[in-house]
């Protein structure tokens, strides 16, 4: 299974690399909205794991685009603090199709358990 993440935080986007890797997952990274299009194309991973806020593009910006190309896209959404709390965030981006959100700092075991629940196939090492 391969795993598309979102992540403009190097420490944050590391972190959940080593995480999603324990479910023995492809972990492709981008640091930004328009480096996760680009992998998006290039890779077509099964599940996208992005973050709301960051610079270039964020993360709404990226899915509505994925979205018009490929309908099919999984996308987890994940938010720390920006303009908004993220508990104002999540609730928009569930109405435009997202699987699963999460506020940081994200519980490894929740993300953990909503990557098994939608792809059975991802197994713990």
């Amino acid at each position: 299974m391969k795993i598309l993440l979102v992540e403009d935080d190097r420490v944050t986007r590391l972190k959940l690399k080593r995480w999603l890797q324990e479910l023995n997952c492809e972990v492709i990274e981008a640091s930004d909205g328009n480096e996760g299009i680009d992998l998006y194309n290039d890779h077509r991973p099964d599940l996208v794991v992005t973050d709301i806020i960051m610079p270039q593009k964020d993360g709404i910006q990226m899915l509505l685009e994925l979205q018009r190309e490929y309908p099919d896209v999984t996308v987890f959404c994940i938010s720390g603090v920006g303009e908004k709390e993220p508990g104002e965030y999540l609730p928009m981006v569930k109405d435009i199709g997202v699987l699963r959100t999460f506020v940081k700092p994200i519980d490894k075991d929740d993300l953990l358990a909503a990557v098994v629940e939608c792809f059975p196939e991802a197994k713990p090492s």
